[in-house]
């Protein structure tokens, strides 16, 4: 409900990163996975709660699926001449006025939290023409985690060049997809 959400925004983001590892951990811990088996998939703002929980265990999980990652968290809620920036700094918080918000936002940005681990194999997404998730974004974060991870999972890119925030429009655009995705998860999970 109302609480639970408001536990997890502005100041209190993080609860969602920690709630999210959690549950998977937990999925380990009583057997039901493995994280050789454990693949995550999340976009826009779902998007950036997979980068962030990759940065905080990268070991947790086989692969991760970031749809249009909203992943370049502070450089976007600094720059308010981008679409969205003014209106979602009641849910992210005002980085430019507050010093506090701009530490707390820099302390999980996935971009900017991106370090040398071996990440998972990850599947980032694109849309060329999304004015909520600029492409540059996704592809800031991708261009960071290839040049960073120390180990040797894939870490792909695919940026759809005439899309928007919700991928292609049409309905065989959009089960071709949904297509890529899941051989990707199929693939990763070595499922021929």
């Amino acid at each position: 409900g109302r609480q639970w959400y408001d536990h997890g925004k502005l100041a209190s983001k993080r609860n969602t990163f920690d709630d999210f590892v959690a549950c998977a951990k937990h999925l380990v811990d009583i057997g039901i996975t493995t994280p050789d088996r454990l693949v995550a998939r999340g976009g826009s703002a779902g998007g950036l709660l997979m980068g962030a929980v990759i940065n905080l265990r990268p070991d947790l999980f086989r692969a991760i699926v970031a749809e249009v990652p909203f992943v370049d968290t502070l450089t976007t809620m600094l720059d308010a001449s981008l679409p969205l920036t003014i209106t979602e700094w009641e849910e992210w918080g005002n980085p430019a006025a507050e010093h506090d918000t701009y530490d707390y936002l820099e302390s999980y940005s996935p971009y900017d939290n991106v370090r040398a681990v071996p990440y998972p194999a990850i599947l980032a997404t694109a849309g060329l023409n999304d004015p909520r998730v600029q492409y540059w974004e996704p592809a800031k974060w991708v261009a960071k985690l290839r040049v960073t991870t120390t180990g040797d999972a894939p870490i792909y890119l695919k940026t759809e060049m005439g899309a928007g925030h919700h991928g292609p429009s049409g309905r065989y655009e959009t089960w071709r997809d949904e297509a890529f995705i899941l051989a990707f998860i199929l693939d990763q999970l070595g499922v021929s």
